[in-house]
This record gives C-alpha cells, sequence and structure tokens, in this order.
C-alpha cells in the first residue's frame, strides 16, 4: 500500500509531467509507476559506485579509450586485480551514516572487466587474485545496512571480440572514415555481442533476489555510434520488468519516445542551476566528489562541503534525487577524501534531514527574494517548509515577503528551538524572523516553518 506522502508527491509530480503520453511498451498506468518510484522519489539520496580495473592505473575510468590501449596493454590490470581490502560492509555503512538511502554499483563498466562471476565470460573478478564474487557480497552488504540495491551495468564493452568498434571504442580509427570503420570491424558481430549483453542482464536479475534499480549506460545513436537497435533495448527493457517487476530503470537506452523506456532522468554532472528545469519529473542527477567516477589518484578539483550540500539541498529543492559517486581504490577502499566528505555529509544529514526524505518543492506562493542566498524544500503531507540559509543574516533578521498570515510556528531544524516571528513591511505581508545571534554549528543551517 501506497503510504499518504509518496502519494502526495507522486500526484504533484504527475500533474507535472508529461510522462504519460504518446507510445507505451508495458501499458503500465501512471498509477502503477506512481507505486514503484515511491522508495525513489522518499529517498533523494544514493550512493554510485564506480569500481573496476581503471582503479589500478587510477587516472580515470575512461583511460582505456583516453590512452588508445589495447586489450593486450590493458591485460596487466586484469592480472594484478587484487582488492586485499575490499569490504563492502565498510562501504554501505559509510553511505548509511552519510544519510544515503540506496546504492548502485558498476558490475561492469565500458572496460568489459567483470565484478560478478557470470557464466559468459572468463574476464571476470573469480578469474582475478580476488578469486570470488564481488557483487555479492555487496548486496549482502546493502541489505545489511537496509539500503535498497542497484546495479550499474555498462551496455558497452570494449574487451569484447564481437563489440562493433566505434566512436568512443580505444580502437576507434583515426582518421574516422566508413572504409576504417568495416575495416576494423570485419569479423564482429553486434548479434552475438547483443546475446552476450541479454545473458548477463538476465543473470545480474536473477542471481542476486530483489534488485531495485538498474542503470544501463550508454546510448549514443548515429553514425559510428550505437543505440536502440544495437542493444535490442525494447526486448530488454521487457526481459528486465519481467524478471523484477518493481525495478526501477534509467534513461539511457534510447527509448525516449516511449512514456515507460525509462522511469527516471539522469542529468551528469549538470550545475544546480539547470536542475529547476527537471521540476515536474522523475530525476537523478549523477554527481562525482571530483572531476572523475572511478578512482583518480592526482585529480584534485574535489568539490567542498558547500558544494556537495547544494547539490543535495537544490536537488530536493527540484523535485528530485542526487546519487553521489565514490570511486574505490585498487586495494578495495574509499579514498580518505571521499571518507572524509561523506562524513562531513553525515553530520550534516544527522541534524537536518527532515528536509530531504519525503521532501520536494515548495508549492505555489512560496518565492523566496533574489537577496536571499537559500533553498526551500517541502514536506507535503507534514505541511512544513524548510528554508536552507547558505548565507547565515548578519543583521538579525530574515524577511520573507509574502509569508504573513501563512506561518504559525518557526524553529531550527538541528535543535527544535523557536524562532520567533514578526509580521510587518508592506500591508504587514512580510514574515520577519528574528534569527539567533549565534550562527546554528552546521555549514547549511535550516529553519522549519509551520504551515497554517
Amino acid at each position: 500500500m501506497i503510504k499518504k506522502n509518496a502519494l502526495v508527491l507522486v500526484s504533484m509530480l504527475c500533474l507535472c509531467s508529461g510522462l504519460f503520453a504518446q507510445k507505451s511498451i508495458t501499458g503500465e498506468t501512471p498509477e502503477q509507476k506512481a507505486k514503484r518510484m515511491q522508495w525513489f522519489t522518499e529517498a533523494r539520496f544514493g550512493m554510485f559506485i564506480h569500481w573496476g580495473l581503471y582503479s589500478q592505473p587510477a587516472r580515470h575510468e575512461w583511460v582505456k579509450h583516453n590512452e588508445r590501449l589495447t586489450n593486450e596493454q590493458y591485460q596487466k590490470y586484469f592480472d594484478e586485480f587484487n582488492p586485499v581490502n575490499y569490504d563492502p560492509k565498510k562501504w554501505m555503512k559509510a553511505a548509511k551514516a552519510a544519510g544515503m538511502k540506496y546504492a548502485v554499483l558498476t558490475t561492469k563498466h565500458h572496460e568489459g572487466f567483470c565484478l560478478f562471476d557470470s557464466k559468459y565470460t572468463d574476464y571476470k573478478a573469480t578469474n582475478t587474485q580476488a578469486k570470488r564474487d564481488l557483487v555479492k557480497e555487496y548486496v549482502e552488504a546493502c541489505r545489511a545496512e537496509g539500503l535498497k540495491v542497484g546495479f550499474y551495468y555498462s551496455l558497452i564493452d570494449w574487451h569484447h571480440p564481437d563489440f562493433p568498434i566505434d566512436a568512443v571504442h580505444p580502437q576507434r580509427p583515426d582518421p574516422e572514415t566508413d572504409q576504417a570503420y568495416d575495416s576494423l570491424n570485419k569479423g564482429r558481430d553486434i548479434n552475438r555481442y547483443r546475446q552476450y549483453l541479454f545473458n548477463q542482464v538476465r543473470e545480474l536479475m536473477t542471481n542476486y533476489g530483489k534488485i531495485d534499480i538498474l542503470w544501463l549506460d550508454f546510448s549514443f545513436p548515429g553514425k559510428h555510434g550505437k543505440g536502440r537497435d544495437d542493444w535490442g533495448s525494447i526486448e530488454l527493457l521487457k526481459m528486465v520488468r519481467k524478471l523484477q517487476p518493481g525495478i526501477i530503470v534509467n534513461n539511457r537506452l534510447d527509448l525516449d519516445d516511449y512514456t515507460d523506456g525509462y522511469d527516471f532522468e539522469t542529468p551528469e554532472q549538470v550545475s544546480t542551476d539547470e536542475l529547476a528545469k527537471y521540476k515536474g519529473k522523475y530525476w537523478e542527477t549523477c554527481q562525482t566528489f571530483s572531476g572523475s567516477w572511478g578512482y583518480y589518484r592526482d585529480e584534485n578539483t574535489w568539490k567542498t562541503n558547500r558544494q556537495l550540500l547544494d547539490l543535495l539541498i537544490t536537488s530536493t529543492a527540484n523535485g528530485g534525487n542526487l546519487i553521489l559517486n565514490v570511486g574505490p581504490t585498487a586495494k578495495g577502499e574509499f579514498d580518505y577524501r571521499a571518507t572524509s566528505a561523506l562524513e562531513r555529509l553525515g553530520n550534516w544529514m544527522d541534524a537536518n534531514n527532515e528536509s530531504i526524505y519525503n521532501c520536494t518543492y515548495a508549492p505555489a506562493g512560496f518565492a523566496l527574494p533574489e537577496n536571499i542566498n537559500a533553498r526551500l524544500t517541502y514536506n507535503p503531507v507534514l505541511k512544513k517548509l524548510f528554508l536552507h540559509l547558505f548565507d547565515y543574516p548578519s543583521s538579525g533578521k530574515l524577511v520573507l515577503p509574502g509569508y504573513a498570515g501563512k506561518i504559525k510556528y518557526a524553529q531550527l531544524l538541528n535543535d527544535y528551538s523557536e524562532v520567533k516571528f514578526k509580521e510587518g513591511g508592506s500591508n504587514n505581508a512580510d514574515l520577519i524572523l528574528a534569527m539567533p545571534e549565534l550562527k546554528p554549528p552546521f555549514e547549511v543551517p535550516v529553519i522549519e516553518l509551520f504551515l497554517k
């Protein structure tokens, strides 16, 4: 049975979005979709984990592409893969402590290496020094911490001998002519690769119990690209839904013209300013702590705690989710910079998570003036607004134009201490909050406003 708060959130989404028109693959109704999406719209915050052989060169998960490495040149990473400190229980405890509600692991990235024990390839973790199914342990760790289980699976495969070389393949020709592609792809068969893809996705959907979310990545239709016909996207999605009826699937199968060709949009590495355009849809922005998804030892453009909080809060304030990526090291550990960032997020979430979980964008009639650097989130069931202050007022007061007569009580969210207010301004239409002289000990304090 769908909880009341989920129904309210979903009804807002359904009214505003244009998802339920045009062609359909499964004939699913908006109400049926709402039931599947319930946990997702409540959770708001998840962990992405990009981990594979690329953690050893430690210079971007696309290192094979960027440096045009052959399978032979890349083989040393398979031979030496030995994550001696891999303990996904630690990973999931860190995710939970940071306030995350779900996780998504790269079971296979573009390099083609499988972290799971697939019977359709030898290029897998069980044949490395790890000697075990790393996905199985991850799934068990998620469930032990009460986190929803997610899999990422790359549609692309730079190791498979039948995967046709395309414009993003490490062995792409230079110059890129039709004749060069034809020559390189002689003997490669997309039909055989498609069968391999189906077989592996079927394994992931049947060998690990209930899976809550699936990321399939990615389509790039066009000349020297790949799209729905190459992947067999419609039949692939039908198979996934049959094997895992409640699963949520992302939007990278090249099925955007179908109402149920995907469940949520995935704006990647976008600025917070861009998130407003997704309001009214199901969406999740995927973001990194730094400039890379995989472990990148020497990369140093790491986001500050303030920037990470901005992503989380602004996502919720526009009715979407944030999935934040960690790239574990080749030893199987979280980088110390990621661990530190997660701890800081956890400190904030411990005190302020009520402004994130079960929340969405504020209803009409509640806007913020341009001179206030803040974000509003809203719990539609509890009828509470949450005002996130990125700049704490130095004047001792905070004026919210047009809020007079709408608020019955105000308090700091971190300790539930009262924030006094009065009405004033032009026509007594403003709400004037008497802010505590001492800023609460958080990067972004939150004021909880109880609506009348």
